[in-house]
């Protein structure tokens, strides 16, 4: 089954420009403003080390070679 998550609500006010500039970069991008922003906000917090990176299960090949 897949893990729930949770998320919030808030209400953002950007002015025009930068409402436009987003809605181009979204479009670019095949995503919402809303994902657009998400990914945008992840990336940040990524780079900053303040989110933990995603775990990524292992390879068959990497299991193979720390089996030798």
């Amino acid at each position: 089954m897949a893990k729930k998550t949770e998320n919030k609500s808030f209400v953002l006010r950007v002015d025009a420009a930068t409402m436009d500039a987003l809605e181009r970069w979204a479009e670019d991008e095949f995503r919402s403003i809303n994902g657009q922003l998400q990914w945008i906000i992840a990336d940040a917090l990524r780079r900053s080390g303040r989110l933990k990176k995603p775990k990524v299960a292992k390879s068959e090949s990497d299991k193979a070679s720390n089996e030798e």
